[in-house]
């Protein structure tokens, strides 16, 4: 799905009466989903939280013959990274944090919707290669893993 694509819809889709939406498209796949009650501690207080199925893309770190692997997960949108769910939680993740597929791994505002970024497979976190606050953009790393398993 194209980074146009899922804004209009996150933008159409908060502004509709529609309480879920699960789009899938070859390998990628995209759930918006209304809670009936805001979270009061996410980054921005009234917000709807939206999770994203969409598999993050993925590049290995290797090099040719090696077999030590790491590799990146990217952002899948353009918006605004927070690594916990308010400035005085912890973060979801850290380096050496050892995540299960499903996991929250951040979250990524874009147009008042706080978007979150779920791990596609077992892994430790290497590296978070963004800070809270920070703009990401579409295909960014965010964050360096090794997979497990």
């Amino acid at each position: 799905m194209d980074e146009k694509l899922i804004l209009t819809l996150i933008d159409k889709f908060s502004a509709g009466n529609i309480g879920e939406l699960d789009l899938a498209e070859g390998s990628s796949r995209l759930v918006l989903r209304k809670n009936a009650a805001p979270a009061a501690a996410g980054p921005s207080a009234g917000s709807e939280t939206v999770h994203l199925g969409i598999p993050a893309v993925l590049t290995s770190t290797a090099p040719a013959g090696s077999s030590a692997e790491n590799e990146y997960i990217t952002s899948p949108i353009v918006g605004t990274f927070y690594a916990a769910a308010s400035p005085d939680a912890p973060s979801f993740v850290r380096a050496g944090s050892k995540v299960k597929a499903g996991d929250t791994l951040c979250i990524l505002e874009a147009m008042k919707m706080m978007n979150h970024l779920e791990a596609e497979f077992d892994s430790e976190i290497v590296s978070v290669k963004a800070a809270s606050g920070d703009l990401v953009e579409f295909g960014q790393e965010l964050f360096e893993v090794k997979r497990l398993g």
